[in-house]
């Protein structure tokens, strides 16, 4: 996904504590012309798997998951990290850590959405140390879902969240790899992938 990569040199900003800024097309204004070429690679490399469903956590997931789901043709269901009067009780749940927000979340998701026979893509904006995923893989195997692959557009490679989830045996598709960030210089260094 070098047009991604592209992007993010041209429009991301590195900031002190490994923050990558990238809310001018990804996770605040959104590109959507951007989004649906994501999916279209996305749907490439998951075309071997039965994906009935596509799962996110709120907030900056919704979007890409959105656009992804239209892509695959199937429904995008998200994990909310607040309860609400309007929320079913019979509900998956799990407690996260958020990088972004350096707070912990309970996030849950409805147990009539989410459950056994679904084949699930997960799909998420940014994979740092990876605990939204876990929450998220936790949810699934709480309701007895299949994870078919995790699709994320950023992934910082230089924190352990990518190795730790390959290492647990799922297949992680990130479409641009960071290898490394410099706040002083601005530089930003991509793994070189095949893909």
């Amino acid at each position: 996904m070098r047009f991604l990569e592209e992007r993010i040199r041209r429009d991301g900003i590195v900031r002190e504590g490994n923050v990558l800024k990238v809310d001018s097309f990804l996770n605040h204004q959104m590109d959507i012309e951007l989004f649906t070429e994501m999916a279209k690679e996305w749907k490439r490399r998951f075309a071997d798997r039965p994906v009935n469903k596509i799962l996110t956590i709120e907030a900056s997931g919704i979007g890409i998951a959105a656009i992804a789901a239209r892509e695959f043709g199937v429904p995008v269901v998200f994990a909310k990290k607040s309860k609400s009067i309007n929320l079913d009780y019979d509900n998956y749940s799990t407690q996260i850590r958020s990088f972004t927000h350096n707070r912990n979340y309970e996030v849950i998701v409805s147990k009539k959405f989410l459950g056994t026979g679904d084949h699930v893509l997960i799909i998420d904006d940014f994979l740092a140390n990876g605990c939204a995923l876990m929450g998220l893989l936790e949810l699934a195997e709480k309701a007895g879902a299949a994870v078919e692959g995790i699709g994320i557009a950023i992934e910082k490679g230089f924190q352990e969240g990518g190795r730790t989830i390959r290492e647990q045996g799922h297949r992680l598709e990130s479409l641009a790899i960071v290898e490394s960030m410099d706040a002083a210089t601005g530089e930003i260094v991509f793994r070189q992938t095949d893909c």
